[in-house]
C-alpha cells in the first residue's frame, strides 16, 4: 500500500481544489491519503463524495500551534490530527478561532505591505481565495502576481520571511491543549515536520517527551523536509516514547514543488493510526 497522511487543497494553502487533489492522489499511484488543510475540516464533505473508488481518503485537519519552552520566545509547531468528531464543540470553536485569526493576520501584512508601496489588494487576495482559509501562501501568490516577486519561494524568503518587518505573529494554540482537543474529540494527533529546520527554529527531544505524556500518538517521520539524520533521529524517539510514526508529501500543489506520495506511511503503522481513531473514520469503499 502506498499512504501519503498530509495533504492540502485549495481550502486551505494548497492549489488544487479537493477533488482534483484526489485525482492527483490516484495519479501518483496511491491507496491512501489523507486531507489536512489547516485549521479546517471544510473539505471532508467534498472529499467524501468525490472520492474515487479504490482511494481511502483519511479526514484530518493540521492546526496550528506553538511550543512554549521555559526559557526563550515561543516556537511555531504545527499538529496534525486524523479522524477526530468534527462537530467536537471544543475543538470547533479553536479551529474557528484560529481561521479568524489567520484572516486578521494576513490583513495586517497586506496593509502594511501596501504603505510601502507593494502591489497587493487584500480584497482580491479574499476573493481568489474562494472561501478558503486564507494564509501567507495567498499574499505570497498575488505578490507573483503583481510581479514583486518571481515566485512563492522567494516571497517567502523576502516579504514574507519570519525575520521580515513585514512578519506578523499568530496567537496560535498552545500544542499541548490543542493534543489534549484533539484526544477528546476521538482523533490522533501527530506531531507535524517536527526537524524541519529550513522553516526555521525546532523544538527540542524533551518538548517531544513532554507533547507524548500530554497525550501525543505519532511523529511525522518520513517528510520532504527531513534530512536522512533526523528521520533516524526520530524513529529512535517514537521508539522510545511508543510512539506511531507517519511518512507524508505536506502536498500543497504548485504552492511547492513537492509532489503528492513523495513520502509514505508504513502500512503497519497506518493500521495503529486507524486503531486509535475514535471520533471518525476514513472515506473508503
Amino acid at each position: 500500500m502506498r499512504i501519503d497522511l498530509h495533504t492540502h487543497s485549495a481550502v486551505s494553502d494548497g492549489t488544487d481544489t479537493p477533488a482534483e487533489l484526489l485525482t492527483a492522489a490516484v495519479a501518483a499511484g496511491l491507496d491512501v491519503v489523507a486531507l489536512t488543510d489547516h485549521d479546517t475540516t471544510d473539505g471532508w464533505d467534498v472529499v467524501r463524495a468525490a472520492r474515487p473508488t479504490g482511494l481511502s481518503v483519511v479526514p484530518g485537519m493540521e492546526l496550528s500551534c506553538r511550543w512554549f519552552p521555559a526559557e526563550g520566545a515561543p516556537i511555531s509547531v504545527h499538529l496534525l490530527a486524523y479522524l477526530f468528531d468534527p462537530l467536537a464543540p471544543e475543538l470547533a470553536e479553536e479551529r474557528a478561532r484560529l481561521r479568524a485569526e489567520r484572516l486578521t493576520r494576513g490583513e495586517r501584512i497586506v496593509t502594511a505591505l501596501v504603505a510601502d508601496g507593494y502591489r497587493v489588494s487584500w480584497a482580491d487576495i479574499v476573493e481568489r481565495s474562494a472561501g478558503g482559509v486564507v494564509g501567507r501562501p495567498h499574499v505570497a501568490r498575488a505578490l507573483v502576481a503583481a510581479g514583486v516577486v518571481a515566485s512563492i519561494d522567494e516571497a517567502f524568503a523576502g516579504p514574507l520571511h519570519h525575520t521580515s518587518p513585514y512578519y506578523v505573529a499568530k496567537a496560535d494554540t498552545d500544542v499541548l491543549d490543542g493534543i489534549a482537543l484533539v484526544r477528546a474529540a476521538g482523533g490522533v494527533p501527530v506531531f507535524a515536520h517536527g526537524l524541519a529546520r529550513a522553516r526555521g527554529r525546532v523544538v527540542g527531544d524533551d518538548a517531544m517527551a513532554a507533547m507524548a505524556a500530554a497525550g501525543l500518538l505519532g511523529l511525522e517521520v518520513d517528510h520532504p523536509d527531513h534530512v536522512e539524520a533526523d528521520r533516524v533521529h526520530l524513529r529512535g524517539l517514537a521508539a522510545d516514547l511508543g510512539l506511531l510514526t507517519t511518512g507524508s508529501s505536506d502536498y500543497h500543489g504548485t504552492n511547492k514543488r513537492t509532489p503528492i506520495g513523495a513520502c509514505t506511511t508504513d502500512p503497519a503503522q497506518y493500521e495503529r493510526l486507524l486503531a486509535a481513531g475514535t471520533g471518525s473514520a476514513p472515506f473508503a469503499d
